[in-house]
């Protein structure tokens, strides 16, 4: 590519390579302009991003893959402390987190994140299994909505 198309030059733009301050980067070799998009725009907030959309995905896989950890190194603990981890609680447990890697692996998806909000009521709801379950669904749920807060203000 030569240059800007002449349709993107805005009013009083020359074309690169003519004009005072030619061979010095404009503003969109530096990732501004006034692109579609651009969020230079009045009102509009720059996230500072490359990428906005991969860095929200990999916000809430990675959310999702800790909680994943979690729950599954929560077994033993609640089973020693907690006592009374029963085979259903257990079985809750395990389906839990092996859904949070397989919908973390599917944060590209426009579904998942609606996935997620149900994946943390369901972990609250099997706080009817064991108390500690529903601590950690409030936990977590705290947790994906500020991931869900975040993606709100980085993508509009």
């Amino acid at each position: 590519m030569t240059g800007p198309e002449p349709d993107r030059l805005g009013p009083g733009t020359a074309p690169e390579g003519s004009g005072p301050g030619a061979g010095v980067p404009g503003p969109d070799a530096t990732g501004g302009g006034d692109g579609p998009g651009s969020g230079d725009g009045p009102g509009e907030r720059r996230s500072g991003l490359r990428n906005p959309a991969k860095a929200v995905r990999g916000l809430g896989a990675g959310t999702l893959a800790l909680e994943a950890l979690v729950l599954l190194l929560a077994i033993q603990p609640i089973r020693v402390v907690g006592g009374n981890l029963s085979g259903a609680a257990i079985g809750a447990i395990v389906a839990l987190a092996v859904a949070c890697v397989v919908l973390a692996g599917r944060m590209g998806r426009p579904w998942a994140w609606n996935a997620g909000t149900v994946l943390q009521g369901l972990l609250m709801l099997s706080g009817l299994l064991h108390w500690s379950l529903l601590v950690l669904g409030v936990i977590f749920a705290l947790v994906w909505a500020y991931a869900l807060h975040v993606r709100k203000v980085i993508l509009g």
